[in-house]
């Protein structure tokens, strides 16, 4: 705030666009439905230049669409030296350059080499712990010793990351035989939820230091990992979480529908396959507040490795978790229906907008499906109002 009042001030220089965020397209958009302006369009013979209004909206969808938008961090509205922006260092006043240094030299090191030490003592205790656990017989011991070594690693590694969590309605908490749903912004958003109860993950099995980690907390805890051939086949995988979700003794599963990371201000559409199962569903939503670190994981343009630098050379993460009431499949209604209805209520209650595009869309083309119904029912319109007109 201080940084944005010194600059309203008086500095005659070009306002820095790290300051504001772009306005919301580059060009204007037109908000006329297309049904209308079809129907505009052949109240009159038709003439060449008929076609500028479809060129128009073909731009305005490449120059800044609501999907493509959603994979980019998310900017605040004036920069105030606690988080990243999508901007270079621009010199504004050597007071806060040197504020900006100081920041720099905090971040980089102190907190980096700190928080480094926390997550190796964190990632270390999760491999040693649950592989010793793993040796137990199954029994109410086992399992308590389970969850007291999945907590307390979960913190450790929450601490390195000077998380400062708010959970709200914790009467909510998903409870044991059910499902567990949120929305997904990031790889710690995992962390985030087992900092406060146990889980059952889901997931594909990876190699390297992540291969080790699902290998060893497998032994302790319920875990579902899959072969990368298995995750193709879909009907495998519903029959392996049906019989978790029918065993009433174990952890409730926890399912990130979307499928992949959106940049915390949205949510996209949920993949049936979580609602097809049957069971409690346990909707959750998840809000990170951007003012001290941006917790997004931009898949695209980050490893893995990139990401957790960023994430562990800002200030804090900082979020909000609110479990809300268990969910049913409504008599009459499929599991599309179901998704769209918990996607819904998570929205409403994390402040999120609302989409009904694929998140897959993030690295792949559109299905030709899916062109192929768009061009059917534009197809239908002009030859509706050709008909009228």
């Amino acid at each position: 705030q201080w940084a944005t009042i010194r600059i309203e001030k008086g500095v005659e220089k070009p306002r820095p666009q790290v300051l504001k965020t772009p306005a919301n397209g580059i060009i204007e958009r037109d908000q006329t439905p297309m049904e209308k302006e079809i129907a505009r369009l052949h109240q009159v013979d038709f003439e060449f230049s008929d076609i500028f209004y479809f060129c128009r909206k073909g731009v305005e969808a490449i120059v800044d669409d609501e999907v493509t938008q959603r994979f980019s961090s998310e900017e605040l509205v004036s920069w105030n030296l606690l988080t990243r922006t999508n901007v270079n260092f621009h010199y504004i006043s050597l007071r806060l350059t040197v504020v900006w240094v100081m920041g720099v030299v905090v971040r980089y090191c102190f907190l980096l080499p700190l928080r480094f030490t926390l997550a190796a003592i964190g990632i270390t205790s999760m491999i040693v712990g649950t592989t010793m656990v793993g040796q137990l017989p199954n029994s109410s011991v086992k399992s308590y010793l389970s969850e007291v070594v999945h907590l307390t690693c979960s913190r450790i590694l929450v601490r390195a990351l000077s998380g400062t969590i708010h959970y709200h309605n914790k009467e909510n908490k998903p409870q044991k035989g059910g499902i567990c749903v949120a929305n997904h912004t990031s790889p710690i958003d995992a962390i985030i939820l087992t900092n406060d109860g146990c889980y059952a993950m889901v997931g594909q099995v990876h190699g390297g230091l992540m291969g080790i980690i699902q290998r060893a907390t497998v032994k302790a805890c319920p875990h579902v990992w899959f072969e990368r051939s298995e995750m193709k086949d879909r009907h495998l995988v519903t029959k392996r979480l049906r019989e978790h979700v029918a065993d009433k003794s174990k952890l409730p599963i926890l399912i990130f529908p979307e499928g992949t990371c959106i940049n915390n201000t949205s949510v996209m559409m949920f993949k049936k396959g979580s609602f097809e199962i049957g069971g409690t569903i346990y909707p959750v939503a998840i809000k990170y507040d951007p003012q001290f670190g941006d917790a997004f994981w931009n898949s695209s343009k980050y490893n893995i490795v990139s990401y957790l630098l960023r994430i562990m050379t800002s200030w804090a993460i900082v979020c909000n978790v609110w479990y809300m009431p268990p969910m049913v499949r409504e008599e009459g209604e499929d599991a599309v229906q179901f998704a769209n209805r918990v996607r819904s209520a998570i929205a409403r209650q994390g402040g999120l907008t609302e989409l009904p595009w694929d998140g897959g869309l993030k690295r792949a083309k559109v299905k030709d499906t899916f062109r192929e119904e768009q061009q059917k029912n534009y197809s239908k319109m002009l030859v509706r109002n050709g008909s009228i007109g």
